[in-house]
């Protein structure tokens, strides 16, 4: 019989004296007879249990981020657009030039027609042709003409018609005739506008009465013979531009002629471009939501799914919960549900093996418990000192084991943490396979079985890893086949670099490993060992410890037998592949 594990670990046949053991479970099913503390059972959490309940949600932080991005970055271009600083600008000094042109042909007229000469030769301006031609002006200027002579004074001026008294003529506003939809638009489009930073400060506009011609910069400038002109604002948003002109008869500068436009056309202009802008705008918010909304539901909606399913593994009972498969949409959602599937059955694996791990430990520490209380109220009631003293030796054995089986479950129970939290380190093989065999020959006897160490040579024998891990798998793996090698028998080791992998092999003289075992000599408390090896020194846990190291490691244990040509069996081969070091 053969039993494949760690020296101090494992064999489970008992002595024809000692009392029967309760058939072992199988693996994956409850023992009938483990209740309470010898049976460990999970179970989720009611909601009852729960520190908190789950979270309400009330709409979607996502999809607000989402529109919120969006209509950002489609609102500051817009605004920037709406500005329309340097477009203003323009049609003002446009406006300018046309009220330039427009006072040089009027002051032309007035040169020709309005100037009288004096009897000392002296050419001046007649008041009367004068206000006649300004009130001529009117007809085809919607401006204001305003004229002053050379002292300054003013002469005349077309929003003053002279009469018997003097009567200011005023434009008065259209009759209100928009509809409440307009005024509303409108007004939205005077709140937006107010929003709006001003572009250049103006001065304010300010009108003496009776104007003289010393009021305006620009009307002292054409006095002396230049064009003014000045941008002034009314108070109310608008401008009021003026333009002053000389008045000129062979170059001698008769008056001043001041023109003064409004920017109500400007604001129209402005107006109507803004309004283009607002509708395309309307047009690019109303697609742009629409667009957002879509893209917020195809990740807020598959998000919210995987977020109530994973709520509901938390905090449900059962496994009928199931996460929502999102794979086929190849995108970060897919590997997100597809994580949390394989995540949720990892768990439930894990879940599994730790409740088939309680049974199993339950019932291996059964095992010795039912076969001490059997001793033990054995020897109270029997007298012969031989039976006692034999009875004592089974107590002895089965206290012994039983620290030893709660030993290295603790340790196989602590390996999983370890080998998450450790760091890995580069790890020379060939240095500590050799200091493994010298360890072996310094204590072997005459009868030990001999190792043979093989390392390729000018070869990198490193990997990284946990050095004390990787120590305890090889000190196994040997150990083993020192317990299952003939007296003098050899054992060799050989280490090679296979490409990026590093390979050991371990092989004795032994019987091999039974038919059918090559996979179950692996699993957590198997046990076959040797004939005439004493009960109870191994737990069977050593190869499972083994395999689940260099698993972690990134590598392969995998065991085979020895044959020769004729199929005979020459003993057993372990085979460790590990990712090898740079």
């Amino acid at each position: 019989m053969r039993e494949i594990a760690e020296p101090r670990l494992g064999g489970e046949h008992r002595p024809a004296d000692e009392a029967p053991a309760p058939p072992k479970s199988r693996p994956g099913t409850k023992s009938p007879r483990l209740k309470s503390a010898e049976s460990v059972e999970l179970k989720a959490p009611s909601r009852d249990e729960t520190a908190e309940e789950p979270r309400r949600r009330r709409g979607s932080a996502l999809t607000r981020r989402i529109l919120a991005l969006n209509i950002l970055a489609l609102a500051i271009p817009v605004g920037g657009i709406l500005y329309l600083d340097q477009y203003r600008d323009s049609l003002v000094e446009t406006k300018l030039e046309a009220l330039r042109t427009e006072g040089q042909l009027f002051a032309a007229a007035l040169a020709e027609t309005g100037v009288v000469a004096g009897t000392l030769g002296d050419e001046r301006l007649m008041p009367e042709i004068a206000r006649l031609t300004i009130r001529r002006m009117i007809d085809v200027s919607a401006n204001r003409a305003r004229l002053f002579d050379q002292e300054g004074a003013l002469i005349a001026d077309s929003k003053r018609l002279g009469t018997a008294g003097q009567v200011e003529m005023e434009v008065l506003a259209p009759p209100e005739t928009e509809s409440l939809a307009s005024s509303l638009i409108n007004g939205a489009y005077d709140w937006v506008t107010r929003l709006i930073p001003g572009g250049r400060e103006y001065l304010p506009y300010h009108e003496s009465k009776p104007s003289q011609a010393n009021d305006y910069a620009e009307s002292v400038a054409a006095l002396g013979g230049e064009v003014g002109k000045a941008v002034y604002s009314n108070g109310h948003g608008g401008l009021v531009l003026n333009v002053a002109v000389p008045v000129q008869r062979y170059r001698r500068v008769l008056g001043a002629l001041l023109l003064t436009g409004d920017s109500a056309d400007i604001d129209g202009a402005v107006r109507n471009v803004r309004f283009e802008i607002l509708r395309i705008f309307a047009a690019a918010l109303a697609v742009t939501t629409l667009l957002s909304m879509f893209l917020a539901r195809t990740i807020a909606r598959p998000i919210h799914r995987l977020a109530d399913a994973a709520e509901q593994v938390r905090t449900g009972h059962g496994r009928q919960i199931d996460i929502p498969d999102f794979s086929r949409r190849r995108d970060e959602i897919g590997n997100l549900s597809g994580s949390l599937r394989d995540m949720t059955a990892a768990l439930w694996q894990r879940m599994d093996a730790i409740e088939r791990f309680a049974a199993d430990v339950a019932h291996e520490i059964k095992n010795p418990l039912t076969s001490l209380r059997s001793a033990v109220e054995t020897v109270s009631r029997i007298e012969d000192p031989l039976q006692q003293k034999k009875l004592m030796g089974i107590i002895l054995d089965d206290v012994e084991r039983l620290n030893r089986l709660i030993s290295d479950i603790s340790d196989a129970s602590r390996l999983d943490a370890e080998l998450s939290r450790a760091e890995t380190v580069p790890v020379d093989i060939a240095n500590m396979l050799g200091a493994l065999v010298e360890l072996h020959d310094a204590t072997a006897d005459e009868d030990s079985p001999r190792i043979q160490l093989d390392l390729a040579p000018y070869q990198n024998l490193s990997v990284r890893g946990i050095e004390g891990r990787l120590v305890q798998v090889w000190r196994n793996l040997i150990s083993n086949a020192v317990s299952f090698s003939p007296p003098r028998g050899l054992i060799r080791i050989t280490a090679m670099r296979d490409g990026r992998r590093l390979r050991v092999s371990v092989s004795d003289e032994g019987p091999g490993i039974p038919p059918g075992k090559l996979t179950a000599i692996f699993d957590r408390f198997y046990s076959e060992r040797p004939a005439g090896e004493k009960f109870g020194t191994h737990s069977g846990l050593g190869l499972s410890i083994s395999k689940q190291i260099v698993e972690a490691h990134g590598g392969r244990l995998i065991a085979e037998n020895r044959e020769d040509d004729s199929g005979h069996i020459l003993g057993a081969l372990f085979t460790v592949t590990l990712p090898a070091a740079n």
